[in-house]
C-alpha cells in the first residue's frame, strides 16, 4: 500500500527538562497541545493509525479507539483514601473530599465541618515537576443540609517554545484548575441528592500564535454534577451489614475552546455508579468492600473512509452537550462490546482497626482498547485527636508505566475535635 507523507512547517517545541515535544503551530496547535496534556495527564495511549499508511476497516475497527476530552484532569482521583482503594468513592463513607466523587454523600457525613488537603507529584517517571493539588471543605448547616466547596490545581510544570529553527520564543508555565461549591440534602433517613457548580479553567499554551493568525487563548467552562445516596443495612450469613448505592454525573457543562467557536472540545462529562458494604468484626475491627463503575457520556470517535473504503482517520461528532450524553451510550463504532470495553472498573478494600488505623487496597481496570490502564493500589491511614492523614501507592502492571510509584498524601481536619480540645 501507497505510504501518504506529510510535510508540517512551522513547528514549535515543548520542552520539559528531560521532555520534548514538537508541535505544528497552527489554527490545530490547541488539538496537539490538549492531546499531549490528556496523555500526560492520564497516560492515554491514544494510537489509531500504524505509521506504514492506511489500514482497512477490518484490521483497525474496535482495536484501539479511546475517548479523549479537554481538561482531563478533572478525572484524577484527588484524595489518598480513594487512590487507595483504585479510585472508589462514589459509594464510601462521607468525609471532606466526598464532593468529587458524590456530593449527595455529604448529607450523612459525621461532624459539623471538616478541611482536607492533598498533594501529588504526577508521571514523575517523565517529567519531575508536574503536580496535582486538591483543597476541600465542608460545613453542616443542619441535620439535614450540608455545603462544601473545593479547588483543584493541576500544574504541568516549565514548558519552553521554540520555532523550527530551535530558537526560543518564550518559557511557559500551563496550568489548569477547577472551582467547586455543592450543597447535599437528605430527603429521608436513607436518600440523600446533591449538586455542585464548577468553573472549569484550562490554559496551556495562552499568548502564542498559530500559523494562521489565531491567537490561543485560555478555555473556560462552567459544568454542574447531580448525585444520589441511598444507605441502608442488613443481615447476610448472621452478620450485620451496611450499604450504601451512589451515582454521580459529573461536568455536565459547555464545551472548551482555545480559539474560535468553531473549534470546541467536551470536558469529561462522567457517569459513575457504584456500592459500598462494610461490616464490623468484631469490637475492634471494620473492614469495608465495594466497587465502581464508570462511563464516560462523551461521543466515541468515528472512523473517516477515503474513496476506496479504508480508513483514513477519526472524527469526534460536534454534538451538542445533552445529544453527545445520550447518544455515547450506543455510538461506538464496534457496536456493543466496544461500548462495554468503554466501562471502567474500580474495585477496593479498607479495614480499621480501632477506627483509628486504616489499610486498603484497590485494583482499576481499563480496557486495552480504550486505554489499557490497569494498576494496583495500596495505602493506610491514622486518625488522631483532630486530624488524619492518609497516603496512597500506585503500581501499574505495564513495565516502566509513567504512572509508576506514583505516591499520594491527604491530611483531613476534623473541625468539631479541633473545638471540643479547645473547650
Amino acid at each position: 500500500m501507497e505510504q501518504r507523507r506529510v510535510k508540517i512547517k512551522n513547528y514549535t517545541s515543548l520542552t520539559n527538562k528531560k521532555l520534548m515535544i514538537h508541535l505544528p503551530l497552527n489554527t490545530k496547535t490547541l488539538k496537539n497541545i490538549k492531546t499531549l496534556v490528556i496523555g500526560l495527564s492520564l497516560f492515554i495511549s491514544a494510537q489509531t493509525f500504524a505509521q506504514g499508511g492506511l489500514q482497512s476497516k477490518e484490521s483497525l475497527l474496535g482495536q484501539r479507539n479511546v475517548i479523549t476530552t479537554a481538561a482531563p484532569f478533572l478525572l484524577i482521583s484527588p484524595d489518598s483514601r480513594a487512590a487507595a482503594m483504585g479510585d472508589l468513592g462514589v459509594a464510601t463513607s462521607a468525609d471532606a473530599n466526598s464532593i468529587h466523587w458524590n456530593a449527595s454523600k455529604l448529607a450523612f457525613v459525621e461532624g459539623d465541618g471538616g478541611i482536607a488537603i492533598s498533594a501529588a507529584p504526577w508521571l514523575k517517571q517523565l517529567v519531575p515537576d508536574i503536580w496535582f493539588y486538591y483543597l476541600s471543605g465542608y460545613k453542616k448547616i443542619d441535620d439535614k443540609s450540608t455545603v462544601a466547596a473545593s479547588l483543584r490545581y493541576f500544574s504541568l510544570g516549565d514548558i519552553q517554545f521554540t520555532d523550527n529553527q530551535g530558537t526560543s520564543t518564550g518559557d511557559y508555565e500551563p496550568k489548569e484548575f477547577a472551582f467547586d461549591g455543592a450543597y447535599a440534602r437528605k430527603l429521608s433517613d436513607n436518600l440523600a441528592l446533591g449538586v455542585a457548580l464548577r468553573f472549569i479553567f484550562s490554559d496551556l499554551a495562552r499568548g502564542q500564535i498559530g500559523s494562521s493568525g489565531t491567537e490561543i487563548k485560555a478555555g473556560m467552562a462552567g459544568a454542574g454534577d447531580i448525585s444520589m445516596t441511598y444507605l441502608n443495612n442488613t443481615n447476610l450469613g448472621g452478620k450485620d451489614f451496611d450499604y450504601t448505592i451512589g451515582g454521580n454525573i459529573s461536568n455536565i457543562g459547555n464545551k472548551i475552546t482555545y480559539t474560535t467557536e468553531a473549534n470546541r472540545d467536551f470536558i469529561p462529562v462522567n457517569l459513575r455508579v457504584g456500592t459500598f458494604w462494610s461490616t464490623e468484626l468484631d469490637e475492634y475491627n471494620d473492614i469495608g468492600f465495594g466497587v465502581d463503575f464508570n462511563k464516560l457520556l462523551v461521543p466515541t470517535p468515528q472512523y473517516e473512509y477515503d474513496s476506496l473504503g479504508e480508513i483514513s482517520g477519526r472524527v469526534i461528532a460536534d454534538d451538542p452537550l445533552i445529544n453527545g450524553m445520550i447518544s455515547s451510550f450506543a455510538d461506538a463504532p464496534g457496536g456493543f462490546k466496544e461500548e462495554l470495553n468503554e466501562i471502567t472498573i474500580s474495585a477496593g478494600l479498607e479495614y480499621w482497626y480501632a477506627k483509628q488505623f486504616a489499610l486498603r487496597a484497590g485494583y482499576f481496570y481499563e480496557a486495552d482498547t480504550k486505554g489499557s490502564r490497569k494498576y494496583l493500589t495500596f495505602g493506610a491511614g491514622l486518625k488522631y485527636n483532630v486530624f488524619q492523614i492518609d497516603a496512597a501507592y500506585l503500581q501499574p502492571f505495564a513495565r516502566r508505566h509513567p504512572l509508576q510509584n506514583t505516591i499520594r498524601f491527604s491530611l483531613l481536619f476534623d473541625l468539631d475535635a479541633f473545638k471540643n480540645q479547645e473547650n
